[in-house]
């Protein structure tokens, strides 16, 4: 250095060097080793195994009285392909609610139940047509399957962005709290009038026999078939429902909610209100099985461990407990308990008959009528509208061909794929099926967006898309018919409550 010059070698101080956790370390590079990811790669494949292939097979190779034909065949392939699918939903980063819901459904009521029906060659309701139409009864529920994940990888693939490829997000749908306050009201006065229309709380804690004479005798089901019927159970269970997940969530997610004691109150109420007018006892088992999957993930809103184990295990469920849970359905001296000593023979004989059902139809449908171009779909939708004004009225799809059939009991179900293939035939059906995925998917993504943490208390789309989940158990059996009338009811009290502003003063906080 030359003269006059003054040599520095001063460095700012250097804060110490925090040591990176192995998992952020590993984040970094794309190799998550969290204990949570460990589990679930440790799980993946045994969960995949058995659901695609252990499970089919335990139940295929069963002595039965079955024959090894193309029905079986088919209905095997169907059973690995729903097994596949379900495991992919149960193992994803993302909660896919509502094609969850579908691929369990499938599974258990299309899949397995009919593969069991096979082998030992009991069936819960008669197949009357040809072995032929049950093999394409089959294809077409695997061709529909198909058509389903088509319509999500074309969900998957639609072009980002709007009008002139502007992203748009849209304003978040929330809860308004003076109509939330409405629809709590209206739903203490719908329930209450359900319940001292039927006698009382008690009756609601006997069987179901109980409450179908209760309705008759307070003479709502006379006239226009069971629409008296299904407006006074809708109208009785549907608002108490949806009030109590609102304010469910509401206590879930804001600090200011429980703090607030009349909101506690509320919730308890409600609370004690669903125990009566929404308990398995008096309930169907497909409908409490829509309230808890609506509660649980109402509760559990961002837990993607909640919504595997709930996937998981309610086919366990399905499996040992959902065929005995109709317990309640007679009282004591109707109740004939099934005395089996193999797993399979319940879902044999009990409500797994989506596939015969479907088989049915296809042989009505053959043996004269013709398919119906739109005119069943038309009775679901309206279906508020008297017969007295629509003489002509189309009755639930499963009705019809079980009175064709000339069944003594014609509550028999009518799975979506038989709905759409009644109307439309196949083309028609495989079209409905790809819609259904793409609209199933594009709603679980905008879900997955708005179900955080961070997401407003108010918001409609965390609660609305567990209850759709849960009703779509319903949805998928049929009839339609049957099904329309709580959906009607549900979007009319959700419109009540639905609003668009965010003003913290009029909305959820």
């Amino acid at each position: 250095m030359g003269a006059g010059t003054v040599a520095t070698d001063i460095r700012k101080p250097q804060p110490p060097r925090v040591p990176v956790p192995p998992e952020e370390d590993a984040a970094q590079w794309g190799q998550v080793t969290t204990p949570r990811t460990l589990l679930s790669r440790a799980l993946s494949v045994p969960l995949a195994l058995g659901f695609t292939v252990f499970l089919p097979l335990m139940v295929a190779v069963q002595p039965g009285a079955g024959v090894d034909d193309a029905a079986f065949w088919v209905q095997l392939a169907l059973t690995v392909y729903a097994g596949a699918r379900l495991s992919a939903m149960v193992l994803t980063s993302r909660r896919k609610l509502l094609q969850g819901s579908f691929w369990l459904f499938v599974y258990m009521a299309m899949g397995v139940a009919p593969l069991a029906q096979a082998v030992l060659g009991q069936v819960p309701t008669p197949v009357v047509g040809p072995r032929s139409d049950l093999t394409w009864a089959i294809a077409l529920v695997l061709i529909g399957c198909i058509a389903f994940d088509v319509g999500v990888l074309l969900a998957r693939h639609r072009p980002a962005g709007g009008v002139f490829g502007t992203q748009k997000e849209p304003r978040p749908v929330m809860t308004h709290r003076r109509r939330l306050q409405l629809l709590t009201l209206l739903a203490f006065l719908f329930s209450g009038v359900f319940i001292m229309k039927l006698g009382g709380p008690a009756v609601f804690f006997s069987s179901r026999q109980e409450i179908i004479a209760g309705i008759e005798e307070a003479g709502v089901s006379n006239g226009d078939g069971q629409a008296g019927q299904a407006f006074l159970r809708g109208f009785g269970t549907v608002p108490a429902l949806l009030a109590w997940l609102l304010y469910t969530r509401w206590l879930v997610t804001s600090v200011y909610a429980r703090r607030k004691p009349v909101v506690i109150a509320t919730w308890a109420a409600l609370c004690v209100l669903n125990l009566i007018v929404n308990n398995p006892i008096s309930n169907p088992r497909y409908w409490f099985l829509t309230v808890m999957f609506a509660m649980l993930f109402t509760v559990f809103p961002v837990s993607a461990a909640m919504y595997r184990v709930a996937l998981s295990m309610a086919v366990v469920v399905a499996l040992l407990i959902f065929p005995f849970a109709d317990r309640f359905r007679y009282d004591e001296k109707n109740y004939k308990p099934v005395e089996t000593t193999s797993f399979l023979e319940p879902m044999a004989l009990k409500d797994y008959d989506q596939i015969g059902m479907f088989a049915n139809t296809i042989t009505y449908v053959d043996s004269g009528p013709g398919h119906f171009y739109g005119r069943q779909l038309a009775g679901s939708v309206f279906f508020a509208v008297p017969r007295s004004v629509w003489a002509d009225k189309p009755r639930d799809t499963g009705v019809m061909v079980g009175q064709w059939m000339g069944t003594v009991n014609t509550n028999l179900s009518s799975p979506i794929w038989a709905e759409l293939w009644i109307d439309f035939g196949s083309i028609g059906m495989t079209g409905g099926l790809m819609a259904m995925g793409y609209a199933a998917a594009r709603v679980d993504r905008r879900y997955a967006k708005r179900a955080r943490r961070s997401t407003p208390p108010g918001s409609l789309i965390t609660v609305v898309v567990p209850l759709v989940a849960g009703y779509s158990f319903i949805l998928l059996r049929g009839p339609l018919l049957q099904a329309s009338g709580r959906v009607a009811i549900a979007a009319l009290c959700l419109a009540l409550v639905a609003t668009y502003r965010t003003d913290k003063n009029k909305t959820l906080r």
